[in-house]
């Protein structure tokens, strides 16, 4: 069974759109080979209309649903024409958060793939999140379905997202959840130097940790609840933020980057990991990667660049294949859903 399949994902940190196109095959079990990947910068005409998404009204949201849904529809035509790709058995899309609050069984991934199937007349997975959500789940994390099946020789995969997040094997199941949030609070500090991102931790590293700072994010409640477990955007804004209030920007910046590395490491060290994946763009954060080597003992496990940067959106694809054929593809053990289970909606 061989399948040729193009995903897309647009992260929490809209640093652009990541598009995968790769080869899966079955046999005794899933292989996959990554065969052309790129990330599309957003405009900045699109990077504000996906991050102030959250505040538009109804109706605006469903013209940009639309809207949205055409601009990824558009970006995979012009992929596969650029690649001279000749074929394309489905595409598989994340869509862009804009809201997730699984607690009152919703979340909303915008880019309807009605309108991405209409650009490219190949069959479309999307809206990977809602049926999990409705069925008890937090609707994330979903990757571990991908760890499980592609990347199942290490101990753990980390995503460095703008959330981090982890998926791990304990004994006879996988467990996943969010950790900390990451860029999507560093990648906001860095605008107020009129950067996109802090490279390689730089601005950070220039800072002082602020000890009362640090007390109250480490003692913030997401960290003392069980897993399952995930965070979103309004979680932030209504517990972060507000912490950073008078407080010197570089200060704020290693003071959360200590935070994050406290948070992960203490992961690490309590269900004692060996080797673990690290996977998105905060693997280049050399100032976050340094302080987690001191804090942890597990071998951190860099790899190929198409994997640290791609790894989400080819697990994307992966979902949109099982899906196709009516596989699993969310884990209850990771969502915590009532049942493990096959979700997407085909177009």
């Amino acid at each position: 069974m061989v399948f040729h399949a193009v995903g897309l994902m647009s992260g929490t940190s809209l640093d652009g759109l990541d598009i995968c196109f790769a080869r899966f095959e079955k046999q005794d079990q899933w292989t996959f080979q990554t065969l052309k990947a790129e990330t599309l910068p957003y405009s900045k005409s699109w990077e504000e209309k996906l991050r102030n998404s959250i505040h538009l009204s109804a109706e605006e949201l469903l013209e940009l649903n639309s809207e949205y849904g055409f601009y990824l529809g558009k970006s995979v035509k012009n992929f596969i024409e650029k690649h001279q790709i000749k074929t394309v058995d489905l595409i598989a899309s994340h869509g862009h958060t804009v809201f997730h609050q699984p607690q009152k069984k919703f979340t909303l991934q915008i880019g309807d793939g009605r309108a991405i199937n209409l650009e490219n007349n190949v069959p479309v997975i999307y809206d990977f999140r809602s049926q999990d959500v409705l069925m008890g789940g937090n609707g994330a994390p979903l990757v571990p379905i991908g760890d499980e099946l592609l990347f199942s020789e290490y101990d753990a995969c980390l995503n460095l997202g703008g959330f981090s997040n982890i998926s791990m094997r304990i004994p006879d199941r996988r467990i996943a959840f969010d950790i900390a949030p990451v860029n999507i609070i560093l990648n906001k500090l860095a605008q107020k130097y009129n950067k996109i991102f802090d490279e390689n931790g730089d601005l950070a590293r220039t800072g002082k940790i602020n000890e009362d700072l640090l007390s109250k994010l480490n003692s913030l409640d997401f960290y003392s609840q069980s897993h399952p477990k995930s965070l979103g955007i309004e979680w932030c804004n209504k517990n972060i933020f507000p912490l950073f209030e008078n407080i010197e920007n570089a200060d704020v910046m290693a003071t959360f980057t200590e935070h994050a590395a406290e948070q992960i490491s203490k992961v690490f060290n309590n269900y004692q990991l060996k080797r673990v994946l690290f996977t998105g763009g905060g693997t280049y954060n050399q100032y976050l990667t340094e302080k987690l080597k001191a804090k942890t003992n597990a071998e951190i496990i860099i790899p190929e660049k198409e994997i640290i940067d791609f790894k989400e959106a080819l697990i994307f694809a992966f979902m949109g294949v099982l899906r196709y054929n009516n596989e699993v593809n969310v884990l209850s053990s990771a969502t915590g859903s009532s049942r493990d289970h096959s979700s997407g909606i085909i177009v």
